[in-house]
Formats: C-alpha cells, sequence, structure tokens
C-alpha cells in the first residue's frame, strides 16, 4: 500500500484520468476501495469530474481526439471494477440508452467513447454494437424499453440508415415511446432534423449534456 489518504486518491484519479493514464487509474481505484471508500465517491468526486475537465477542454480545443480517447480508456478501466460495486450499492441510474452504429458501419471509437461518459454521467447503456440492423434496434427497444435509443454513423454512405431505423420505430408503433439521438463525424444538427431525430450531438461530452437535457424535457411533459 501505499498510503495515500482518500483526499490524495481522490486528486490522484481526477489527474491520472485527465491524462489517461489507465494503469495508474486502476491502482488507485483499488487503492481507495481497499480503504473503504465509497464506489460512488471515486466515480462522482473524481473520475467523472475528470471527463467533464476533458470534455471542457476538448470544446476549447485544448484536448483532440486522442486525449478524450486515453482518458475515456482510463475511466473504462476503472468502470469494470466499479460498476458490480455500483449496482450492489443500488445507485441510481438517470436512465437507460440503447446505443448502435448503424448498419454498414463498423467505426466504434467515437460511440464506446459516449458509452463511457453516458455511463459516468450515470446512465444504463446497453451497446448493440456496429453492423446494427434496423430490426436489432427494434429487438433491443422492446426487450430493454429505453428512455433513450442513439444512432451512429461514421459514413456519409451509411447515414440514410437514420431514416430507414426511423421508419422502422414508427412500423413497430415504437417511436413516441423513445427519444432518438443521431450522431456521428458526417452528421449535422440539420441532418437530425431532416430525419426526425429528437437530438443530435457533435462529441461525447455534449451527447451526455443533450441526453440530459431530452430526458428531463421528455418527463416534465409526463408530468404535466
Amino acid at each position: 500500500m501505499s498510503g495515500l489518504t482518500p483526499e490524495e486518491i481522490l486528486q490522484g484519479l481526477y489527474d491520472e484520468t485527465l491524462v489517461g493514464n489507465g494503469p495508474r487509474v486502476l491502482e488507485l481505484t483499488h487503492e481507495g476501495l481497499a480503504l473503504q471508500m465509497e464506489p460512488q465517491s471515486l466515480l462522482f468526486d473524481a473520475l467523472i469530474p475528470s471527463l467533464e475537465e476533458v470534455g471542457a477542454r476538448f470544446e476549447r480545443g485544448d484536448f483532440f481526439v486522442p486525449e478524450m480517447l486515453i482518458a475515456g480508456r482510463a475511466m473504462a478501466g476503472a468502470m469494470e471494477v466499479l460498476r458490480p460495486l455500483l449496482a450492489e450499492t443500488g445507485v441510481e441510474t438517470i436512465g437507460r440508452f440503447v446505443m448502435g452504429t448503424v448498419q454498414g458501419d463498423v467505426h466504434d471509437i467515437g460511440k464506446n467513447l459516449v458509452n463511457i461518459m453516458l455511463e459516468g454521467a450515470g446512465f444504463e447503456v446497453i451497446d448493440l454494437g456496429v453492423q446494427v440492423s434496423p430490426e436489432k434496434f427494434i429487438e433491443a427497444i422492446q426487450a430493454h424499453e429505453p428512455d433513450i435509443v442513439g444512432f451512429s454513423a461514421f459514413l456519409t454512405t451509411t447515414m440514410p440508415m437514420f431514416k430507414a431505423n426511423m421508419n422502422a420505430l414508427q412500423k413497430a408503433g415504437l417511436r413516441d415511446s423513445v427519444i432518438v439521438m443521431v450522431g456521428g463525424a458526417p452528421v449535422t444538427q440539420e441532418y437530425a432534423d431532416a430525419v426526425g431525430a429528437d437530438g443530435y450531438a457533435a462529441d461525447a461530452s455534449a451527447t451526455v449534456k443533450r441526453a440530459k437535457a431530452l430526458l428531463d424535457e421528455k418527463r416534465s411533459k409526463v408530468l404535466a
């Protein structure tokens, strides 16, 4: 044991996640747990604030995609350890998110980063992977009843799958039961509007903000 205090562990987790030092983040996570620190504390007092800072630096242009990715990976390692513990302590999830890269597309780096940030923000994420057909999305929505479904596309040639997925939702009578978010490098707000999606975000940190806002909006309507 390195004899760090809980405060030093939180600070270390924050700093090492920021620079994407995965092995050190894992070590500190285990050290924190050995000190009987709450998994929630590690997550909400260090890991999430660090990823939020990563997102802020990305938005300012101080960080680029590689920095976001290595920070995301460092956090993902800690999440592997913390996830079962958080489930035991019954941390409230803020919503359920089904995510997948559309049919014909095998890009998943951006999607995986979004997943990590959503999980960090308290969403339960069901990741369907890449090359996800409209049928697969429909099955997952019926099985998991998510609040939000996310379609990701990296190629202009696969973006038309958004429309195919929307049509499938409509046909299955599920369109009104789920918030639809779209994203990916070539996607724009205009395109999202054109296919009838509820939300679009340009990057991972924006996705989390947008997802929360859409969810709040939907829930307040239900209560109204």
